[in-house]
């Protein structure tokens, strides 16, 4: 065998190998997500939020923010995540603006620290704000005002947050 048709079937045998490893299959769909009361993206696929709140997609699948809302204690969370809501991405921003159109309010999520991460104001994937009325508002319509993520700006991202049934 020459050295070109060895090259042949070497390049024959490769190409079936670095194709499996490029594809990423989700097995999930999006009335699966929407049943479980999580955002779809019009990739054709969804996320499991870490904390079964809901996710809002930032960017064209770059990173996502997921909001959690706490009725019993009037507390909201949002927490930044990557694209695929696996891994929390850490952001500068003191604190993150709600602009909420149901019910008709603004609301500031400051930055959280926590010590058994190593995250500080200043670098931190959590967010949080308590209200007394947030215990008992219904649905939160609204936009996360913006975010700066990795050198990026995003701004206007509409979510809703219906209230979860027991």
């Amino acid at each position: 065998m020459n050295s070109f048709s060895m090259f042949r079937f070497l390049l024959l045998a490769l190409v079936p190998l670095l194709t499996i490893g490029c594809s990423r299959s989700h097995d999930h769909s999006h009335a699966d997500a929407k049943a479980a009361g999580h955002d779809a993206h019009s990739h054709g696929h969804a996320h499991t939020a870490p904390h079964g709140g809901l996710l809002v997609e930032v960017g064209d699948h770059q990173f996502n923010v997921e909001l959690v809302l706490d009725r019993d204690t009037g507390r909201i969370a949002a927490y930044v995540l990557d694209g695929h809501a696996e891994h929390f991405v850490r952001i500068a921003q003191p604190a993150i603006e709600l602009r909420l159109r149901e019910p008709a309010r603004g609301l500031m999520l400051q930055a959280v620290g926590n010590p058994a991460t190593g995250e500080t104001v200043g670098n931190t994937s959590q967010f949080e704000a308590t209200a007394p009325w947030l215990k008992e508002s219904g649905a939160l319509t609204g936009e996360i005002a913006r975010l700066e993520i990795r050198g990026a700006t995003f701004s206007g991202l509409s979510f809703s947050l219906k209230p979860s049934t027991p």
